[in-house]
C-alpha cells in the first residue's frame, strides 16, 4: 500500500495567530507535525500552504511544500488542489493530518491509510475514540460517529447520537452512560481516495453540513461511504489555544 500526507497550514489563527510557527521546545509546530508524519509509512509527506513565511521556514528545515490559493472554503479544497498539483492518480490514497496536532502518532496515520485501502466500497476513512463521560456525550464541540457492523459511518452529529432511550437526564448529578453500547468521538484524521476529492470540490455544501457544520456530511450526502474505525493509538489533542501551546512546551521540556 501506498499513500501520501498532506499537512496543510495556514498562518492565520483567530486565537493563536501564525500558529503553525509558534515555537514549541526548539522547533517550529508544523515542523513537529512534519517529522511526527515522516515516521509513518507514507511515501510522500508534503506541506501545504498558502503563506510565504510558512513555505520558508518548512523548506528551511527538509520539508517539501505546496503552495495553494488563498481562498479555498474548506480544508478538503485545499488537499484536492494539493493531490491535482502532484499529478496524484484517482485511486492514490491521501491522508490528511493537521498541521496543529505535533504528537500525532505515526500508528494512526498508518492506519486510517490501511483502513481505506481495505475497504474498496469506502471513499473515505477515519477514525474515532471511546466517549467515556456523560458530559462529553452532550458537549456538541465533541463529534459524535455512528457505524454499522462493518464499520461504516451512519451518521456523524453535534448531538449526542445515539440517545439512549433509559437514560434519565438529572439536573442535580451526571448520569453514567450505558455499559452495552461504546459511544464514539470523532477523531479528525482522514484518508481520501484522490477521486473523492475531486468529485467534493464539484458539489454544492449539504443542507446536513450546512447545518452541523462539519464537512465529512458533504460526502455522505452524495452516498460516498466513509469507513470509522477506533484508533489503534490515542490521540492527543491538537493546539488550539494558548493554554494548549503552554502545555505542550512543557509536556516536551521535561522529556
Amino acid at each position: 500500500m501506498q499513500f501520501t500526507v498532506i499537512i496543510p497550514a495556514r498562518f492565520g489563527s483567530t486565537r493563536l495567530p501564525g500558529k503553525p510557527l509558534l515555537d514549541i521546545a526548539g522547533k517550529a509546530m508544523i515542523q513537529r507535525v512534519w517529522e511526527q508524519a515522516g515516521k509513518s509509512a507514507a511515501q510522500r509527506v508534503v506541506i501545504a500552504t498558502d503563506d510565504a513565511r510558512i513555505e520558508a521556514a518548512a523548506i528551511a528545515f527538509g520539508a517539501e511544500v505546496c503552495m495553494t490559493r488563498d481562498d479555498h472554503p474548506s480544508g478538503t479544497d485545499r488537499l484536492q488542489e494539493v493531490a491535482a498539483l502532484l499529478g496524484l492518480a484517482d485511486d492514490a490514497i491521501v491522508v490528511n493530518v493537521q498541521g496543529d496536532e505535533p504528537l500525532i502518532p505515526p500508528t494512526v496515520i498508518n492506519q486510517v491509510a490501511s483502513n481505506l485501502a481495505a475497504n474498496p466500497k469506502a471513499g473515505v476513512a477515519t477514525l474515532a475514540e471511546p466517549i467515556e463521560t456523560y458530559a462529553d456525550l452532550r458537549n456538541p464541540n465533541v463529534v459524535k460517529l455512528v457505524t454499522n457492523e462493518q464499520s461504516l459511518a451512519l451518521y456523524f452529529s453535534r448531538a449526542p447520537i445515539p440517545w439512549p432511550r433509559d437514560l434519565i437526564d438529572g439536573a442535580n448529578s451526571e448520569p453514567s452512560l450505558p455499559k452495552d453500547y461504546t459511544f464514539l468521538r470523532h477523531i479528525g484524521i482522514y484518508a481520501y481516495r484522490v477521486r473523492e476529492l475531486n468529485d467534493f470540490v464539484t458539489w454544492p455544501v449539504a443542507p446536513i453540513e450546512a447545518t452541523e457544520k462539519l464537512e465529512q456530511l458533504r460526502f455522505m450526502w452524495q452516498a460516498v461511504a466513509i469507513h470509522g474505525a477506533l484508533a489503534l493509538e490515542t490521540v492527543p489533542g491538537g493546539v488550539d489555544t494558548e493554554e494548549d501551546l503552554q502545555a505542550l512546551i512543557e509536556l516536551l521540556s521535561s522529556n
